[in-house]
């Protein structure tokens, strides 16, 4: 294996679980000495540390207890474009991963890995300034064949996408219908038909889709 650049690397472990974060320390004193390592275990600390270090390598995990850290991908590449992201998590990498590349992160990475995968997606990251895993591939090439691999709202139609919405704001049938001027029973129809586009079962389901894709 090869080890880490001659370079001082800055990196940034954010997980709310120390013993996820200690981990990883030993993973890399396994790759390298010559390493700078910054610690925070929620969004806030996370974006601290990027404002006050020039972070190389920012590891972070996708949920903390203050939020998903999709919501402040954005801001980490405005405050340092240069800031490499790798998300290491435990969520579904076949129906997450896609996002948070979408959002700015450079890598995505399963926490279900062994170890060696693990030193490896990190030296991808410090070498080459990312890490994609063949499963994220897949779904990369699926994605430009079919944008709803990665956004399924763009398999709505515009009006469809638009009661979407209402419903999301917490509007009902009557409200949508007397909104457009439709009848309920369409409202009711178009709802139906929402959910079997989006596969989902409930108001939920379509406020996280339409929270994590608009």
């Amino acid at each position: 294996m090869n080890h880490l650049e001659s370079k001082t690397i800055n990196l940034l472990l954010a997980d709310d679980h120390s013993l996820i974060r200690q981990g990883i320390v030993f993973l890399l004193e396994e790759i390298t000495t010559d390493c700078k390592i910054y610690h925070a275990s929620n969004l806030q600390q996370t974006l601290e540390s990027i404002k006050q270090h020039a972070i190389d390598i920012a590891i972070i995990d996708a949920h903390f207890p203050d939020g998903n850290s999709l919501s402040i991908l954005p801001e980490i590449k405005k405050i340092r474009p240069a800031t490499k992201i790798l998300i290491f998590t435990g969520v579904d990498e076949n129906t997450q991963s896609l996002k948070f590349i979408s959002a700015g992160a450079n890598g995505f990475l399963s926490k279900m890995n062994d170890e060696e995968e693990i030193k490896n997606a990190i030296l991808k990251m410090v070498n080459s300034g990312a890490y994609i895993s063949p499963i994220t591939q897949a779904l990369l090439i699926d994605s430009i064949r079919n944008p709803a691999v990665s956004n399924p709202l763009l398999l709505l139609t515009e009006r469809e996408l638009q009661i979407a919405k209402m419903y999301a704001e917490g509007q009902g049938n009557l409200e949508i219908a007397n909104s457009l001027d439709v009848k309920q029973n369409t409202v009711s129809t178009l709802k139906k038909r929402i959910f079997d586009k989006l596969e989902i079962e409930n108001i939920v389901g379509l406020i996280e889709l339409i929270k994590d894709h608009q």
